[in-house]
């Protein structure tokens, strides 16, 4: 993130990453604007097609060409994920003031001013929109609210996060430094600050399209926040192999015991068998989670890309900032 000058400097720049959207990313795209505009903030739309399949990108393309002052439009090579294409906003952004939303207009643009306000006047760095009833399937709502746990308890922090968020200038500027794959931006900001708070939302339910988020993306996102700001499993690999060794210990002391009271029977198949299944198991598991850490370890030293970008529509002056300024 360039320092823009005072000529080109936004109150607010809106990032939203894009993928299957082409049905709803212009009705989001002009309601931004008209809030905005009725707020009389200079503004900026920053649209980041994340490798989307469909036509979202003609879509963009169109949106830059009649708003061309107001409307960046970014096409990513490959899908990177909503994180990734988030810091790839943020490196393009010229707001004081930078908010992100979702494409999918579950996220009322008209809601923006209620974050402005609470990062204005309780002198905050971060503003999450605390939706006030989630319209997301039960197995979603269920994974988003164990996420919040996680986050709660990694961070310290007594909110629940979204991808709805008001972000001050300076914090997302200090985030940037962070140019390795795996992203969770959430734990960056956390990182950097701790004037973070919530305003209840509304959030809409979902007219057109189902979530861009799986069970296996909600699952590699609770991973990446795991590994990338805790030691936790790996600590607990390290307590789980002291309480195998301490019951393997305690279960020798028994049969040693037994056999010297003459009263050892003959050792059965069944509990060999057990034991293996469980030691092995938990060898296993212990491998992996190293392995985890090791592989993105091996990664980021091979600088896998955090985003790379295909073309840019506005500001084309402008370097594309693949690595941190």
């Amino acid at each position: 993130m360039s320092e823009p000058s005072s000529q080109t400097r936004m109150d607010v720049s809106v990032v939203i990453p894009v993928y299957r959207s082409s049905a709803t990313i212009r009705d989001v795209a002009t309601r931004v604007m008209a809030v905005l505009a009725g707020e009389g903030l200079r503004h900026e739309l920053i649209l980041v097609d994340d490798g989307s399949p469909d036509d979202s990108w003609d879509v963009l393309a169109a949106l830059h060409a009649e708003h061309p002052d107001r409307v960046v439009a970014i096409q990513l090579m490959r899908n990177f994920g909503q994180h990734n294409a988030l810091m790839c906003g943020l490196r393009r952004a010229r707001g004081d003031v930078i908010v992100t939303m979702d494409d999918d207009l579950q996220h009322p643009p008209e809601e923006i001013p209620r974050l402005l306000a609470t990062l204005r006047e309780q002198s905050l760095d971060l503003v999450y929109g605390s939706p006030e009833q989630r319209y997301h399937r039960r197995w979603r709502n269920g994974g988003s609210r164990v996420l919040t746990l996680l986050y709660r308890k990694l961070f310290r922090v007594d909110v629940d996060f979204s991808a709805f968020r008001a972000v001050r200038r300076e914090l997302a500027r200090s985030v940037l430094t962070y140019d390795l794959n795996f992203t969770f931006l959430d734990g960056l900001l956390a990182w950097n600050t701790t004037r973070i708070g919530a305003v209840p939302v509304r959030h809409e339910e979902r007219g057109v399209g189902a979530s861009g988020y799986s069970l296996s993306r909600l699952l590699l996102l609770s991973v990446n926040m795991l590994t990338n700001f805790s030691l936790a499993p790996l600590q607990a690999v390290s307590w789980l192999g002291m309480a195998a060794a301490g019951g393997g210990l305690a279960l020798a002391s028994v049969f040693l015991g037994l056999a010297l009271a003459g009263r050892m029977e003959v050792p059965g198949y069944a509990s060999i068998i057990v034991a293996v299944l469980v030691l092995g198991g938990a060898q296993l598991l212990a491998l992996g989670i190293i392995g985890e850490y090791l592989g993105r370890v091996h990664l980021n030293i091979n600088r896998k890309p955090q985003f790379v970008e295909r073309r840019m529509l506005g500001r084309e002056s402008d370097a594309a900032p693949n690595r941190p300024d």
